[in-house]
């Protein structure tokens, strides 16, 4: 067991590395060719060629619902909640990349895969934080494949269009059969922030629901930025100000003290999730609710092979760390204490200057605590109503 952490943390490097060198923006002259060659499809993108549509009616295509035993039904230790359903307000949680491989340009959707267990992580480390205040939905999607970021702009988009269909189809059926009218969260990691960018601005900011929406929590959407002109785009959607702030948005990408400035193609949102708030102030690390080490291991494996297990279970989160970080915004990124030498660096590279896979882990309570005070906000205010 000790080994296979052990591998697990160096293949958790390797993919912070990587994803580390092509967000920077110098990715394939930095990551080489041979690496895009070997982690894209050799196909073009074909979306006939893709998996069946997923039918979100069979509850096989949800990695996370109220009424079955999933790992978002997982609460640190020591750390209290009610039960899955019936609580009086939803998340729709979005996952991020867990296909890596480059047999396909988008996931084949197949549950007896490494693929499937990376969803699992996600929902074991990431949706979890908001079964405190929430119901947790998390629909299984045909993701774009980790390679597809690695392409011209073009076609990474037309990549990830297609996934968001399955989405924006998962959302208008959890309204429809599962939501009841209740208020809702939307959260999200990475690839699915991308999605959720998309989401709000053309399925919720345009409608009713634009008034049913507590937050939403687009965390670490990096590659493309939670920028003004999509703020600008919508009508009632704006970034949270403060802790209690309802029906707007905060986001973050995290990165370790010390990082070079990031070069992104636009500005975007920083929240910051020790304060609540939009500004450069130093929080400091009395402020962290507590940080909570992921469980698990996230398979790392590129290439056309077979996706296959690794037979892992997700059945247990650890207590909470107090005070594991500090956090400050600077130039549109989180930076937070370097994490060297503690288990959260496992998913972290401070060489690299990204914390990308910890996002969620380093300010896992603030995330749980904040849901659950803006979902009773939004109770208390309905009923003043």
């Amino acid at each position: 067991m000790k080994a296979i952490k052990i591998v697990g943390v160096l293949l958790a490097v390797l993919l912070t590395v990587l994803v580390g060198l092509y967000l920077s923006g110098y990715g394939e002259k930095l990551a080489g060719a041979a690496f895009v060659a070997y982690s894209t499809p050799a196909a073009d993108f074909d979306p006939a060629q893709s998996s069946p549509a997923p039918d979100y009616s069979d509850q096989a295509n949800w990695a996370a619902l109220p009424s079955k035993s999933d790992p978002a039904d997982l609460i640190p230790a020591g750390v209290g909640a009610d039960a899955q359903g019936h609580l009086p307000v939803d998340t729709f949680f979005i996952h991020p990349t867990g296909y890596l491989r480059s047999a396909s340009w988008t996931s084949p959707m197949d549950p007896a895969s490494a693929t499937e267990e990376n969803t699992l992580w996600m929902m074991a480390n990431q949706a979890s934080a908001y079964n405190g205040c929430c119901n947790v939905y998390a629909p299984r999607y045909r993701e774009a494949t980790l390679g597809a970021y690695f392409e011209d702009v073009e076609l990474r988009d037309a990549v990830l269009g297609f996934a968001y269909q399955d989405v924006k189809r998962a959302f208008e059926y959890f309204l429809q059969h599962y939501n009841q009218g209740r208020p809702f969260i939307v959260a999200s990691h990475s690839q699915g922030s991308h999605h959720a960018i998309r989401l709000l601005k053309e399925v919720i900011d345009s409608s009713e629901l634009q008034q049913r929406m507590v937050a939403a929590y687009l965390i670490g959407a990096i590659v493309i930025p939670v920028s003004p002109a999509w703020f600008a785009s919508m009508s009632h959607i704006a970034a949270c100000q403060g802790a209690d702030d309802l029906r707007c948005v905060v986001h973050w990408d995290t990165m370790p003290e010390g990082a070079p400035a990031f070069e992104r193609p636009a500005e975007t949102l920083c929240t910051n999730p020790l304060s609540w708030r939009v500004n450069e102030e130093m929080v400091g690390a009395d402020a962290n609710e507590g940080a909570v080490v992921p469980e698990g291991t996230y398979n790392l494996e590129f290439g056309p092979e077979e996706d296959a297990p690794t037979g892992q279970l997700f059945d247990s989160l650890a207590a909470p760390v107090p005070g594991q970080t500090w956090a400050q915004c600077r130039n549109g990124s989180l930076y937070a204490k370097d994490q060297t030498g503690t288990e959260f660096a496992a998913m972290g590279s401070s060489n690299q200057g990204i914390y990308h896979g910890i996002d969620y882990a380093l300010f896992y309570m603030n995330i749980r605590n904040n849901a659950m005070l803006r979902s009773n906000r939004y109770l208390e205010s309905a009923g003043a109503d």
